[in-house]
């Protein structure tokens, strides 16, 4: 299949609000095309000096057009692709493009590891003292928080490209240990400079049979 392209550093999972905004003439020509011919879009990511991998998009509404031309736009992400081809210009259009491959999902997971993924996202928000409102297992799923729990953009591109959601589930359970373990020691090490220079109420010990 061929989309349309609008690469950006970022990275997008599907579910997800895309807010854009439209500046550049090639892409209010593609925002144009999308809107007259109900087209869909790709955004692939532009990781490493390449593209290798992107999320179709939807133009869901324009919210703000400008007397500029510039655009506010909304879209909505579907599905993850890998590219296999990249034009600088379709034919006849001032946006790039190319044929791209849809990634088959397999939705694999059981709702015991999704408990358990969204258990430890709640105890890595109470470390960070953030509230975290809980969903019922099966609503929960990989994508859901990708972009809260502080994978870094080569973590979220990792992410992107895994097919399996238990596999993906896993990769952020292993995440959240190691963010949680670190933030912990973090907190320990706050704690302990904060009672510097503090008088410490220190009970005193014992050893009535204590020989040398």
């Amino acid at each position: 299949m061929k989309l349309p392209f609008f690469p950006l550093q970022s990275v997008f999972f599907p579910g997800e609000t895309v807010p854009l905004h439209i500046f550049e003439e090639r892409y209010k020509e593609l925002i144009h095309d999308c809107r007259k011919e109900a087209l869909t879009f790709g955004i692939p990511v532009f990781i490493n000096n390449a593209i290798t991998y992107g999320t179709e998009v939807q133009l869901v509404e324009v919210v703000n057009t400008y007397g500029s031309g510039e655009m506010d736009v909304v879209c909505v992400a579907r599905q993850v692709f890998k590219v296999l081809s990249f034009e600088n210009q379709l034919q006849g259009k001032l946006y790039a493009g190319g044929e791209v491959e849809f990634l088959d999902m397999e939705n694999d997971a059981d709702d015991g590891l999704r408990e358990e993924v969204m258990q430890k996202v709640e105890a890595l928000y109470d470390l960070m003292d953030v509230p975290f409102t809980k969903t019922p297992p099966k609503q929960f799923n990989s994508y859901a928080l990708a972009h809260k729990m502080g994978l870094s953009f080569e973590q979220e591109f990792e992410l992107l490209q895994m097919t399996s959601e238990k596999n993906r589930l896993l990769y952020i359970k292993a995440h959240l240990e190691t963010t949680a373990h670190v933030l912990s020691e973090v907190n320990r090490t706050k704690a302990t400079i904060e009672m510097n220079g503090h008088f410490k109420n220190f009970d005193p010990l014992d050893f009535p049979d204590f020989k040398i």
